[in-house]
């Protein structure tokens, strides 16, 4: 998954950069069609891949978050 990322991002910048740089009768598709292959593919597949592991659980607020969020700042408190 990580290599389909790279390549799907090295593929859209690089028709960015070839529509900016490269006088074509397409440039403008170029860059439109990196732009969307950048937003449309590439950034879910990337936030897909980075969360697919991680439990939803650990970042929501609960009873003990709030706690175990206590007990850190009391021995930071302490500490110092």
């Amino acid at each position: 998954m990580k290599y389909i990322i790279l390549v799907a991002f090295i593929l859209s910048i690089g028709s960015i950069a070839t529509g900016f740089f490269f006088e074509l009768n397409f440039s403008e598709k170029l860059i439109g069609f990196g732009t969307v292959g950048l937003f449309i593919i590439t950034f879910p597949l990337f936030i897909y891949y980075r969360w697919s592991k991680r439990s939803l659980k650990d970042y929501m607020i609960t009873k003990e978050n709030l706690e175990k969020m206590r007990e850190y700042r009391d021995n930071e408190q302490i500490n110092n």
